[in-house]
């Protein structure tokens, strides 16, 4: 049966590079071209893909997929990932480099080192997993390098906010699901109302909102509740907030990290990435209440991402920072719903470390 228009799911370019790696890695060793590669995605699900390019020689080999974004497509759709692989002399070492296209990181802030390639971890768990399972055995004794390239992706990038963020020379291979998934507002609302009326007929007292898949699996290291108790709110927190106070929920637990839940701090209810910014003169007076000195105020107004101001305070040892941030949130989520809910917030780190918790009772 023929999928409604607007719900075809596609794939994260950090899928299409692994999945190009995987190709152009069989390529090589079975020099032949190769017309399309499985992957395991994170998830476990198994997906094949199309090579629409695959060259080798006894040196090296290259595969491209090109990118599809399914009925929710950004500025990547249609963009061809290519991945050239050689094997080196270095027994077990992967290493993954950027080639024309893919952009580096020249500001901190990102999660990655500057100077390296804008490859986010999942992407390259998948992409090193890839190639684990295509070069089997050779691993022992020799090493596999990587250059990912997207022809035209410097152009792509200047469509984004990767300059801003001080991603230079092309796009980034990202991802935390391997999978693209069509954005609706009307279906995800729905989606969300839903969900909240099923959790209050089963009878959970308390619902766990978080901002996403990646957010709801580390809330589930640190909230043993029932799976119908955990709700995926993505950026509407004001619409999940207010479903929940109609349904008489008791408690709501927010989970998130740094970046989604800054903005929630602001009382922005809604926290798209196009329609709020992340302020930094903010967090540092948050910072400053939490005893941070003028010059760590400072760095932290300059901050260049959420995740950049957490590695500040992290350095300076301002652990109570998080735990003040958490309370904001709280406060905001419960003035939006008028005191009829107990609201805790549960932050965590980008490995699911728990930083901060904070909870303001219902009136």
């Amino acid at each position: 049966m023929e999928k409604k228009k607007g719900t075809r799911t596609g794939f994260s370019t950090g899928a299409c590079a692994a999945a190009a790696t995987k190709g152009a890695l069989f390529a090589l060793i079975r020099q032949e071209k190769v017309e399309r590669a499985e992957l395991t995605l994170p998830s476990g699900e198994k997906v094949f893909f199309h090579l629409s390019e695959s060259d080798f020689s006894p040196g090296q080999a290259s595969g491209g997929v090109i990118k599809d974004g399914g009925d929710d497509p950004d500025v990547t759709h249609g963009a061809m990932i290519q991945s050239t692989v050689f094997f080196t002399g270095e027994p077990g070492v992967i290493t993954l480099e950027a080639g024309e296209g893919v952009g580096k990181v020249t500001l901190p802030g990102l999660g990655l080192d500057v100077g390296s390639p804008d490859i986010t971890r999942v992407p390259r768990k998948m992409i090193t997993d890839a190639v684990k399972e295509a070069a089997g055995s050779r691993l022992k004794s020799q090493g596999v390098k990587i250059v990912l390239s997207v022809p035209g992706g410097e152009e792509i990038a200047k469509k984004t906010e990767l300059l801003r963020l001080g991603v230079v020379g092309g796009i980034g291979i990202l991802g935390t699901t391997g999978i693209v998934r069509p954005y609706s507002t009307s279906a995800f609302r729905a989606g969300i109302s839903i969900a909240v009326k099923m959790a209050g007929q089963s009878g959970h007292p308390r619902l766990v909102l978080t901002t996403g898949g990646m957010s709801e699996k580390f809330a589930k290291k640190h909230l043993f509740l029932p799976e119908g108790a955990f709700i995926q709110m993505g950026d509407f927190v004001g619409f999940a907030l207010q479903e929940c106070a109609k349904k008489k929920i008791d408690q709501v637990t927010i989970s998130g990290m740094i970046g989604k839940l800054s903005k929630m701090a602001m009382g922005k209810m809604m926290t798209h990435a196009a329609g709020s910014e992340v302020d930094t003169g903010f967090l540092s007076q948050i910072a400053g209440s939490c005893g941070a000195s003028e010059e760590v105020m400072g760095q932290i107004k300059k901050a260049n991402t959420a995740r950049h101001v957490a590695e500040i305070v992290q350095a300076q040892g301002l652990a109570s920072f998080f735990d003040a941030l958490s309370l904001k949130v709280c406060e905001e989520a419960s003035r939006h719903v008028r005191g009829v809910l107990t609201v805790e917030c549960l932050m965590t780190d980008f490995e699911g470390k728990m930083i901060g918790r904070a909870v303001k009772h219902k009136e």
